[in-house]
């Protein structure tokens, strides 16, 4: 367990924090209201909690790398707190009304099939590390988010749509990125 492994654990720790942010009505927290935009402090919270969960992403993986700490632990850990981040957020988003339940099934299937593709390789002795595509559609998908916590501020104010704008990519790399694994992964797929 060394301190990237531990800043992975930090980040699945804070799925549930962000998700209280989200779902809890804290009305005594008052809210934000700029150019017509109404943000409440809970999602203000929220939104930076899970902004500093997702940098985390990040800062694990280039203190693995700068120091050596490379772990197969942490190459199945890593994905893994992404995807619990990334599914526990989309949910919250839906029960909210500010994303379509499709978008979310389809983000959280493509992450169950690489999870499982990464489990069955796993089986057979391989560890499936993140591709740069994958590590793309984690980039998109967080933007997405945020910007869907935040109400599209501040571009709602200047009428631009760049929450759904972000939705629409993330989706988009998340089908390919997903086509990618397994496309490139197939030999580890039992046929018979």
């Amino acid at each position: 367990m060394n301190l990237a492994n531990r800043i992975t654990l930090v980040r699945i720790f804070l799925v549930p924090v962000v998700m209280i942010f989200l779902l809890v009505k804290f009305d005594t927290l008052g809210a934000i209201k700029i150019g017509g935009v109404h943000i409440t402090y809970s999602e203000f919270i929220a939104a930076l909690i899970f902004i500093i969960a997702a940098v985390t992403d990040g800062l694990d993986g280039y203190i693995a790398r700068s120091r050596k700490m490379v772990t197969n632990l942490g190459k199945f850990l890593d994905p893994l707190a992404d995807k619990l981040l990334i599914s526990a957020v989309l949910i919250s988003l839906v029960e909210m009304q500010r994303l379509d339940a499709w978008v979310a099934v389809v983000i959280i299937s493509r992450e169950f099939a690489v999870t499982g593709l990464r489990l069955v390789a796993a089986a057979e002795g391989v560890v499936i590390a993140a591709s740069k595509l994958g590590k793309w559609k984690t980039v998109f998908q967080i933007i997405a988010v945020a910007s869907l916590i935040l109400k599209n501020f501040p571009f709602e104010t200047l009428g631009i749509p760049f929450a759904q704008i972000m939705v629409w990519i993330a989706v988009i790399m998340t089908i390919v990125s997903g086509v990618e694994y397994f496309m490139k992964n197939k030999k580890i797929i039992p046929i018979s």
